[in-house]
């Protein structure tokens, strides 16, 4: 998926801006390295961190030029949405409740969002996102990232042409273990932010990690949740969120399946995965090896699907950089991401035609919306006791 240009190359790198992800930041240095890979983005503009100083520290780390590294996003929004060369699209990379008002801010300049997961800690932002999107019309890419796998896209469409029969069960699981011990009340960064009610939202691990798992369930089946039944719990006493989530899901369709999310379980790095289930036959992918398909047809024997393989799909093969065997990765899928969200705010920038197939592989901010209702709903469960909860 490649925008053209004035001159007709098609090689115009979209501007950016990124909003948080200074010093010290985790998540925002992975979004650079993937905007990065492809050469398809140029990182002109920041607020990058609330404190001055470490602003002006972070922009000249990366490059960016003095009188384009602001203090405050809501100046950054102002300044480059008035300059003949200033950015077109922006980069929310903050703790989670900041996400609404920075989006809101940079659609009401005009400049397209590419939005960190979750899009906002409430339902009513999140609908009020949605809607000041297309009353604007503007482009708006949740980075739910992992549906940028060349394995995970041959897994939808997969589904999709029936390879699986009619859908039975769905399920989605994401396990860490990096918050076994309170780390959050011995100040870590990262752990600190992400279970404190107030920039975390309702919860800390469904927002964090089960949307990821949510997102990647609904992206490969194609379906959407329609009730869930939840038993959210913290595992590390004093914890003020949720560090685990078992949660029943009813699907679209008629199927049933569960999203499980946990960062208390020892063993665990980072292990992702989604399974489908269909009456003829049963899919899995898995983070830890995400060039490989599990593909069993009922009553063979399973077999593997590699990326750039035999069987693969022609959408796993135009998101691959390597030929089969040579290894990518997070990176790479993270990167994926960001070439179609650049072709496809780039094309609409210039009023170009945008391909509809191409756009539907891009999380928007109305999957976005989605993940909260999911997380609302599950912790509204919660608060009954788990009672099943509509969505």
């Amino acid at each position: 998926m490649v925008y053209a240009t004035a001159d007709g190359t098609g090689n115009e790198r979209l501007r950016v801006g990124m909003v948080g992800g200074g010093q010290g930041a985790f998540i925002g240095a992975v979004h650079r390295y993937a905007m990065r890979l492809d050469d398809r983005i140029a990182l002109v503009a920041g607020a990058l961190s609330s404190d001055p100083a470490n602003a002006a520290a972070s922009a000249a780390e990366l490059g960016i030029a003095p009188d384009r590294a602001y203090a405050d996003y809501r100046e950054m929004a102002r300044v480059e949405a008035a300059r003949p060369d200033g950015i077109e699209a922006v980069v929310i990379v903050t703790p989670n409740h900041l996400h609404a008002p920075v989006a809101t801010t940079f659609l009401e300049a005009g400049i397209d969002v590419i939005c960190d997961k979750p899009l906002s800690t409430t339902v009513a932002d999140a609908e009020a996102l949605v809607a000041l999107t297309a009353r604007l019309k503007r482009k708006f890419v949740v980075t739910l990232n992992n549906t940028g796998y060349a394995m995970v896209r041959q897994a939808r469409e997969m589904v999709a042409a029936g390879a699986l029969g009619r859908l039975v069960s769905i399920h989605g699981s994401y396990i860490q273990d990096w918050l076994t011990k309170p780390i959050d009340a011995e100040g870590q960064k990262q752990a600190e932010w992400r279970t404190d009610p107030a920039r975390a939202g309702q919860s800390a691990v469904l927002a964090d990690i089960g949307v990821h798992a949510f997102n990647l369930a609904c992206f490969i089946s194609g379906r959407d949740a329609e009730a869930v039944a939840a038993d959210l719990f913290t595992a590390v006493p004093g914890r003020r969120l949720d560090d685990n989530a078992h949660v029943l899901v009813r699907w679209s369709g008629g199927a049933r399946g569960t999203i499980l999310a946990s960062q208390t379980s020892p063993g665990h790095d980072n292990d992702l995965s989604v399974r489908v289930y269909g009456d003829k036959a049963g899919l899995e992918w898995c983070g830890t090896r995400p060039e490989e398909l599990r593909f069993t047809p009922y009553g063979e024997e399973p077999r593997t699907i590699t990326r750039g393989g035999a069987g693969s799909f022609d959408e796993s093969r135009r998101v691959s950089r390597m030929p089969a065997a040579h290894p990518e990765g997070y990176i790479e899928a993270f990167a994926n991401l960001y070439r179609d969200a650049a072709a496809l705010i780039g094309a609409h920038r210039r009023g170009q035609e945008i391909d509809a197939a191409h756009a539907a592989l891009v999380p928007n901010v109305d999957d976005g919306a989605r993940g909260v209702r999911f997380v609302a709903a599950a912790v509204g469960s919660q608060a009954k006791d788990g009672a099943w909860t509509d969505l």
